[in-house]
């Protein structure tokens, strides 16, 4: 649909490919790219869970894994609190008021990430999240990337790839630091652009981003 003003609508089910988020976001352009800050800032997470993630955990008598447990669980509840109410924040869109935001998303996929993923027995910090770690940064990185590609017009094609280059940058720099098999890596990448490509309401982004290619690493893991 396009409305009175000539942009495209965001009433119906499936979200055009090229829309721009930043007429639709509270806050306007600051909004969006406020939003785009605190998706970057996600990439913290994977280095504080596995350099700090002990210490964190220990601070409240819990292990790492229950430490994330309880953080995702909490974040579930307040985002039913937020949709009871109907709250949007800065940067997020009009229509998360009445469903799943993309943070919720998000975070709800980076948890399942951190639980799920596997580690590395014979290493500690960073490169016992060989897998985790990536699955996140593709997450925090590409998505922003080729968010705006596509906001800027450019094409599918172009966000494509452009996120493909962004993905395997981070999936090729793990196998070369944290360890991350190759076959992983050149399997992995792609999927987690895949999973930026669906444009509908009902699930975000920010969730198939991570969980397709979570999905394959445990189907595959194996193999690898």
């Amino acid at each position: 649909m396009i409305d009175s003003n000539g942009d495209k609508s965001m009433t119906d089910n499936e979200i055009p490919i090229d829309i721009d988020h930043a007429k639709h976001s509270v806050g306007g352009l600051g909004g969006h790219f406020f939003r785009r800050f605190t998706h970057v800032f996600m990439a913290i997470v994977p280095i504080l869970y596995f350099i700090k993630g002990e210490n964190l955990a220990d601070f409240f008598s819990l292990t790492p894994n229950e430490l994330v447990t309880y953080a995702c669980l909490s974040l579930v509840f307040l985002e039913m609190i937020r949709l009871y109410f109907g709250i949007i924040i800065v940067g997020q869109r009009e229509y998360e008021a009445k469903q799943i935001s993309a943070l919720a998303w998000g975070a709800f996929a980076v948890c399942l990430a951190l639980l799920l993923s596997p580690g590395s027995d014979s290493s500690e910090g960073m490169k016992s999240g060989l897998y985790a770690a990536p699955l996140i940064w593709g997450l925090t990185f590409v998505d922003p990337i080729m968010g705006e590609i596509k906001r800027s017009k450019r094409g599918l094609k172009a966000a494509i790839l452009g996120g493909l280059a962004v993905s395997y940058m981070i999936w090729f720099g793990s196998s070369y630091f944290l360890g991350t098999p190759f076959l992983a890596s050149l399997i992995l990448a792609p999927l987690t652009v895949l999973g930026e490509l669906p444009s509908v309401k009902w699930i975000d982004d920010n969730a198939t981003m991570v969980l397709l290619p979570l999905i394959a690493l445990l189907i595959l893991e194996s193999f690898f």
